[in-house]
């Protein structure tokens, strides 16, 4: 896919929506990194209504913490995979208190020391949280960026990697945004709507559907 093309695209994106945002549930930094862990193999709108119930009661690294394992996992019980999930975020709590003065770090490597934290959870809370420029890369964004051809790779890092060379930079910041939500709403994984998709005239796939 040419230059243009992809500045076109984007274009359209910040022109349909010109504030994206996680559909995560958050207030703080630390809440977003929470409800992250959380969301792997889970969906946002699960997280969101378990998170609903937590954050009320306790929504710092001290106050989850003293919840601990249990305490934590019944509020969390609802998400897949949830007593790993609780594991980590106490452990994490326990490491942000007594490394980090309680705060949710602003650097990848500091970050991915985090226990349930790998390089997609980093991404996601250095782009969201503190507007730096990474592409998490996740099935969405995968699965959009080769079907369309603006970054086709064989793998999420070669995604992520050529996606943060090709996208033009004025758009880059939101462009992981704009990403997911064309992923999941328009450009699904077993039938994209492509009858009624915004870039459908730019996109490069060759297997274009109608929306019957």
């Amino acid at each position: 896919m040419n230059a243009e093309k992809r500045r076109e695209i984007f274009r359209r994106f910040h022109e349909d929506n010109p504030e994206p945002k996680t559909e995560l549930a958050y207030s703080t930094p630390f809440e977003l990194l929470i409800a992250v862990i959380l969301s792997a193999q889970a969906t946002d709108v699960g997280v969101n209504k378990a998170t609903a119930k937590l954050y009320p009661v306790a929504n710092t690294p001290e106050a989850i913490y003293a919840l601990g394992v249990e305490g934590l996992s019944e509020y969390i019980k609802t998400i897949g995979l949830y007593r790993g999930k609780a594991k980590n975020v106490i452990e994490t709590c326990r490491i942000l208190i007594e490394k980090h003065g309680s705060q949710v770090p602003d650097n990848r490597e500091d970050l991915e020391a985090l226990p349930g934290v790998g390089r997609k959870t980093a991404n996601v809370v250095l782009n969201t949280a503190f507007r730096q420029f990474t592409m998490a890369v996740d099935t969405h964004i995968f699965r959009v960026a080769n079907r369309t051809n603006i970054a086709p790779g064989k793998n999420v890092l070669e995604v992520e990697r050529k996606l943060i060379k090709f996208v033009p930079k004025d758009y880059l910041l939101d462009a992981h945004h704009w990403l997911i939500l064309h992923g999941r709403y328009v450009c699904k994984a077993r039938k994209p709507q492509c009858g009624s998709c915004r870039i459908e005239d730019l996109c490069e796939y060759r297997h274009k559907t109608s929306d019957d």
